[in-house]
């Protein structure tokens, strides 16, 4: 087969069509869209406006916490307004602050490294593994056998004397990473995990929803996610007292008192509005069928693309449910600058026909407020983010497109 950039696009693209359907500049097609066509959202949206309560007080925000609770599996869930906010009130909880170092891989959206600098933390990019594009075991154990000691209860990075507070994996894609590893690594040397579960709502390690492996776990309702609420993200935990903490900071550490304001912390005002919650609700109704629907255009992505060279679907890791909330395809020529350019190639005639495909976020050490940060190698982050293109993924692409 032609390893031509331009040929390898082309095939790519009729592949595509196969699954999708048609699409032009007249008639693009998203990378993953919001859809309320299948949900009560306009009902339940106009209960809050009928009702009054549109803020961050009213029932839907319960209703949404107990739905997602019964969702994953958390005994505790706490909305607030956004998956970064999330991220960020999860570090504070177990006590990640200023001058302190996070541990996370570089192949994440940008919130993963803002929420800890946010705090006046340090993003610590440690490498990633090539199935789930997850944070790697074996580097990170790497990573803190060479440069960490612990000092009492505290674990400090000789070569910068910073305090390393905390591990945060990444569940790319949806993908769960290789959590239980990590989490043994952890445990030895008792850094607490906080997991960035943005894109994993309905995926599984085993019988354990992802978020719930470490302290803290955390959901975003972003609008491109499989379960929107316009902005929107949640905390998932086993942790009563994390849970009441993140409640009580989330709502500017206020004290319950019929008219005082008396505020005990400095807090956040964090907290999901009704409305937003509303919407959340009525997508949760229909969740089972997304995923479904999710997994079917997987299924039909593995048969377009099966046989065609240079290129390989992402699959979910052995003994993982997976939401596949982003379709993704990797290229793989042996030489890294060939599969770039590739990828270069399949992107711009994309877009150029309507097809608005998005290559994987640029690693978060190389973006100019983190190129200063610690790291260890990164060879298989740096290279995955030259070879992997997510496709067109929104579950109702098999209602308009059959």
């Amino acid at each position: 087969m032609t390893s031509d950039p331009q040929t390898i696009a082309v095939m790519v693209l009729e592949r595509i069509r196969t699954v999708i359907g048609p699409f032009s500049r007249k008639a693009v097609v998203a990378l993953h869209e919001p859809d309320f066509s299948d949900t009560r959202a306009a009902e339940l949206v106009q209960d809050c406006i009928n009702t009054g309560w549109v803020s961050t007080a009213g029932r839907w925000v319960e209703v949404f916490e107990r739905e997602l609770s019964a969702a994953t599996g958390a005994s505790h869930v706490v909305a607030v307004a956004n998956g970064t906010v999330a991220l960020r009130l999860a570090l504070n909880l177990v006590g990640v602050g200023p001058g302190d170092e996070v541990l996370m891989p570089p192949i994440s959206f940008v919130a993963t490294a803002n929420a800890a600098a946010h705090l006046g933390a340090i993003p610590h990019f440690v490498d990633i593994e090539p199935e789930s594009l997850g944070l790697s075991p074996q580097a990170l154990r790497i990573r803190l056998e060479e440069l960490a000691e612990r000092r009492g209860s505290t674990v400090i990075n000789c070569q910068s004397g910073r305090r390393i507070a905390a591990i945060l994996p990444v569940h790319v894609f949806g993908m769960p990473a290789e959590i239980e590893p990590i989490l043994a690594i952890a445990r030895a040397w008792e850094l607490p995990v906080i997991e960035d579960a943005a894109e994993a709502l309905g995926s599984w390690r085993g019988g354990t929803h992802c978020g719930l492996f470490g302290s803290v776990g955390t959901l975003s309702f972003n609008g491109n996610k499989l379960i929107t609420t316009g902005g929107g993200g949640a905390l998932l935990t086993h942790d009563e007292a994390l849970a009441q903490r993140a409640r009580h900071l989330s709502t500017t550490a206020k004290l319950p008192h019929p008219w005082e304001f008396q505020h005990d912390a400095v807090g956040w005002n964090d907290r999901l509005p009704n409305l937003n919650a509303a919407l959340g609700v009525a997508q949760l109704e229909v969740l089972a069928s997304r995923l479904e629907r999710k997994r079917l255009l997987q299924e039909r992505y593995r048969e377009a693309f099966r046989g065609l060279e240079g290129v390989e679907l992402l699959e979910a890791p052995a003994g993982c449910r997976v939401n596949h909330w982003l379709a993704t395809l990797r290229f793989t020529a042996e030489d890294v600058a060939l599969a770039s350019r590739q990828r270069l190639a399949l992107l711009e005639r994309a877009h150029a026909e309507g097809l608005l495909l998005r290559p994987v976020w640029q690693p978060l050490s190389t973006l100019p407020m983190y190129r200063e940060a610690p790291a260890g190698p990164l060879d298989r982050a740096l290279e995955a983010a030259e070879r992997l293109i997510n496709l067109p993924s929104s579950p109702q692409l098999l209602i308009s497109h059959g």
